[in-house]
């Protein structure tokens, strides 16, 4: 067991739990309402309709729950290639 085993277990499986409303401040506006009504809204795909899911999965995370119109819990996506 290497010295920094736990920082990367414990990165691993960090997750980020936000509401709607920081959400929609961090993007400085509005959801449609599909966001709050449509869980598929959410889905994790690279789909070109879906541009609001190409800006968590480029940034390396993934929708892993969404309490429609209250929160959504992202989580890292699996290892990427080290660099």
């Amino acid at each position: 067991m290497g010295k920094y085993d736990g920082l990367e277990k414990y990165l691993e499986n960090v997750q980020i739990k936000l509401s709607y409303a920081e959400i929609e401040n961090i993007i400085g506006s509005e959801f449609p309402p599909s966001a709050s009504t449509d869980r598929t809204w959410w889905r994790n795909t690279m789909n070109p309709t879906r541009k609001q899911a190409h800006a968590w999965l480029n940034a390396g995370w993934k929708v892993l729950k969404v309490d429609l119109g209250n929160n959504v819990t992202f989580v890292p996506q699996q290892k990427k290639d080290k660099l």
